[in-house]
């Protein structure tokens, strides 16, 4: 698949949707809930099941993963990883779809809760952003894989909560707004590079799977969609608190990139002369500005001013 040109959708490629819910369904369940989708909530249902199934192919799901899904909605793409025997923690904010889900999956797929075993879902009744580490301790197991399509609104504060409350992911694939996706996506020096592409990057190394088709989706939103996929550096980049230092420095970076790093820094680094001292200490020129500088650079300076 070509993760530039190639769309995500369902008409040209048809299969057996037993299991999952297509248009007419979720329609029925949002009516008989009386779930109107709203932009406050940054809802958009999936309605294509053969969407669903080519992005939890993507997501590389097998039977056996621990899946943490994020905003759940009537369950659609639930649905398409519960089928393949992975277990599924399901968090969602509204009372009403976290209160269906279970029934939904146990009607479209008995064997999500078998009698001789333990139920492959269970639903987190939170708000994404709020979700706590004592909340997720509470679990069987701790998640391994992100799979999502992530309230358009809020979708980088929920990536990056989310990576830094479980340090046991190991890969993810969410669906965001294109200009958001590029940009987590994106690397130093590009149009698109930002303080959230170089957060991402301290977790792994990211890409764009896939675009999405607006008609997949009730109601059709405004914008255009792509899948981003995540795998996670096989160790950690630095301690907890060299990333909150890094993170900082980011911020400050990026938030005003059209000056130089010597001016831009010297709300976390201090004066001038200190900030043009810790910049060349890291090996990063005090005339450079933010959008050159990749995560590593990042943690340079950090690990500079600490010294």
């Amino acid at each position: 698949m070509s993760p530039e040109t190639d769309e995500v959708n369902g008409p040209a490629e048809r299969a057996d949707s037993a299991g999952l819910l297509g248009p007419a369904q979720v329609r029925e369940l949002a009516e008989r809930l009386g779930v109107s989708p709203t932009k406050k909530l940054g809802q958009n249902f999936v309605i294509d099941p053969n969407t669903v199934r080519k992005i939890v192919r993507l997501a590389g799901v097998e039977a056996g993963d621990r899946v943490i899904e994020v905003g759940p909605g009537l369950g659609s793409l639930t649905l398409g990883i519960t089928e393949t025997g992975a277990d599924v923690t399901a968090v969602e904010i509204d009372h009403r779809l976290a209160e269906e889900l279970p029934a939904t999956a146990r009607a479209m797929q008995p064997g999500v809760f078998p009698t001789d075993g333990p139920a492959r879902l269970r639903v987190i009744r939170s708000d994404a952003l709020e979700i706590t580490a004592e909340q997720l301790a509470a679990l069987p197991a701790a998640p391994e894989v992100l799979v999502a399509n992530l309230p358009y609104n809020v979708s980088v504060p929920i990536l990056m909560h989310f990576l830094e409350l479980i340090p046991e992911l190991r890969a993810g694939l969410v669906m965001v707004q294109a200009e958001v996706g590029y940009r987590v996506a994106a690397g130093p020096g590009s149009k698109e590079y930002g303080a959230p592409s170089a957060k991402a990057a301290w977790y792994g190394e990211w890409r764009i799977a896939g675009k999405v088709s607006r008609q997949i989706f009730w109601p059709v939103p405004g914008v255009d969609s792509v899948l981003v996929g995540y795998e996670r550096r096989a160790e950690p980049r630095g301690s907890e608190a060299e990333r909150a230092l890094t993170f900082e420095l980011v911020n400050a970076a990026f938030a005003q990139r059209r000056k130089m790093l010597r001016q831009a820094l010297q709300p976390v680094l201090g004066d001038t002369s200190r900030t043009v001292g810790v910049l060349e200490a890291a090996g990063v020129a005090p005339t450079a500005r933010a959008e050159q500088l990749g995560i590593e650079d990042f943690l340079a300076i950090c690990r500079a001013a600490g010294s």
